[in-house]
């Protein structure tokens, strides 16, 4: 098992530049119109919001609760909200990546489906509003005003449990639409992409703007990979338990893939940041600038001192 001393440590050693790292990206997407224009970074914006709100909240509230936990009494509607980030960010997180893996396909092989402003609303904007919406309302009534009583247990990090997982229907469309569909789609058409990629590379490059979507499907398929390998265990655990297979190898495994997938939202602003070919140019700009100013303050010195000392000697 992991002790509270470790999961503190843990979360607070990438805590602190994911969340950085977050603002840096956010900053340049947002203040460069021609990042903040690219309908394939929409999502991404989206998501490193979700990202940051996680940040701000769901992760400084764990680290205080593995530092008092035998003292920090919540009341019953703080739970409630934890609960509903918790749970609410990190499935709208899951399932706005799963379309961007869907939309991916669109934006690089059909990018007529977006030529004109009414395409891209129904092709591009539409389904985003949806998932947002449908997700905020479902979630809001399971935590706020649920069919049943909600359970609360203060010796717990999330310290509040929706009922409605007693219910059969309910439990089955959580875990099917809203788990195991979403890391499916992330599979599936990630898989098709990098196939799609490989057989476009194989062909004569017929499109004009092909190197602008090789870069589009080298960052969701950096992405794709680094959320898989975080997500898949915790996927795989939940579906053996989900089956009625329990033991206790497979609930101590459950505990630390439900750990591991808590840095999905903190490494994600990262493989955004070193994915994005714009923010890799801009990065590097940045430390070259700094290397040529650290080159230059020792020759500001050199010739100073040199002045000073033709100065003495007259």
């Amino acid at each position: 098992m992991l002790s509270d001393t470790v999961r503190f440590w843990s979360f607070l050693f990438v805590l602190i530049p994911s969340t950085l790292c977050t603002l840096f990206v956010l900053y340049h997407l947002l203040f460069d119109r021609v990042l903040r224009r690219a309908l394939h970074n929409h999502v991404i914006l989206l998501l490193l919001f979700i990202c940051l709100i996680s940040q701000m909240t769901i992760y400084p509230w764990m680290l205080y609760f593995y530092q008092h936990e035998t003292v920090w009494q919540r009341p019953l509607i703080f739970c409630t909200i934890w609960g509903f980030l918790d749970w609410g960010l990190y499935i709208v997180h899951a399932m706005l990546f799963a379309w961007a893996t869907i939309e991916r396909h669109i934006l690089i092989f059909h990018d007529a489906w977006v030529s004109t402003k009414r395409k891209r609303f129904f092709v591009h904007y539409c389904p985003v509003i949806f998932l947002l919406v449908y997700l905020f309302i479902f979630y809001f009534i399971i935590y706020f005003f649920p069919p049943c009583e909600n359970y609360s247990d203060p010796s717990v990090a999330v310290c509040m449990f929706p009922c409605f997982y007693d219910n059969y229907i309910l439990t089955m469309w959580d875990y099917i639409v809203e788990q195991f569909l979403p890391t499916l789609t992330i599979i599936v058409f990630s898989i098709g992409l990098l196939v799609r990629v490989i057989w476009r590379k194989v062909q004569m490059r017929r499109t004009i703007h092909w190197h602008k979507h090789r870069k589009m499907a080298v960052q969701l398929l950096s992405i794709s990979f680094v959320y898989l390998l975080l997500l898949l265990p915790y996927a795989i655990v939940y579906i053996v338990r989900f089956c009625g297979v329990t033991s206790p190898l497979s609930t101590d495994f459950s505990t630390y893939t439900v750990f591991i997938s808590y840095f999905i939202l903190l490494f994600f602003p990262f493989v955004c940041a070193f994915s994005l070919p714009e923010l890799q140019t801009k990065m590097r700009n940045i430390f070259r600038l700094r290397a040529q100013a650290r080159q230059i303050r020792p020759a500001i010195l050199t010739v100073r001192t040199r002045e000073n000392d033709h100065i003495r000697n007259q």
